[in-house]
């Protein structure tokens, strides 16, 4: 039987999961299309997670940060995951490793990624959430702002790319 809102002949509405150790390899594939894509995007190069091992992968994925996938039917189409450093206020989050595929962009698979993360960095018990974003990525600067994300005044610039200057932004969840 066809799901309730699922129309006949497309995919069914796009959802968002957290990545387990059953969708490990689903995540490491659309990981690895992100750093291919938008390399000064992310603080991890291509070669760097081409080189982790599947156990690698898999360790990541049950020990690092809350990680979600958007999937379009079968089909992995983004994702974002929500870290907490140790340098950070108990209270607060970063969203990190946002990205979707080119031709999803636009679907809402972007929005609902960030907002499982928001409902993550609640359920978590932070209260503020935060982002670094390069500032030559209008595109994602509007997207964070239309998402009650803030320019915060600090900026910084990628670890293996002094040329890439990026903006901070944050926004409370509670």
């Amino acid at each position: 039987m066809a799901e309730p809102d699922a129309v006949p002949g497309l995919a069914p509405p796009l959802r968002v999961e957290p990545v387990t150790t059953a969708t490990w390899r689903a995540y490491r594939d659309v990981r690895l299309a992100a750093l291919l894509d938008s390399p000064r995007a992310f603080w991890t190069t291509w070669a760097e997670a081409a080189e982790r091992s599947d156990e690698d992968w898999q360790a990541l994925v049950a020990d690092g940060p809350s990680v979600w996938l958007a999937w379009d039917g079968e089909r992995p189409v983004g994702t974002v995951g929500l870290w907490h450093d140790e340098d950070q206020p108990d209270d607060e989050a970063y969203v990190v490793g946002m990205w979707v595929v080119s031709d999803a962009r636009g679907s809402g698979a972007a929005d609902a990624l960030v907002e499982a993360a928001l409902a993550g960095a609640v359920a978590d018990g932070r209260r503020r959430v935060t982002l670094d974003v390069a500032r030559e990525n209008s595109r994602a600067l509007r997207f964070y702002l239309r998402h009650g994300f803030a320019l915060t005044g600090e900026t910084g610039t990628m670890p293996w790319d002094p040329t890439c200057d990026e903006v901070r932004m944050a926004r409370r969840v509670r």
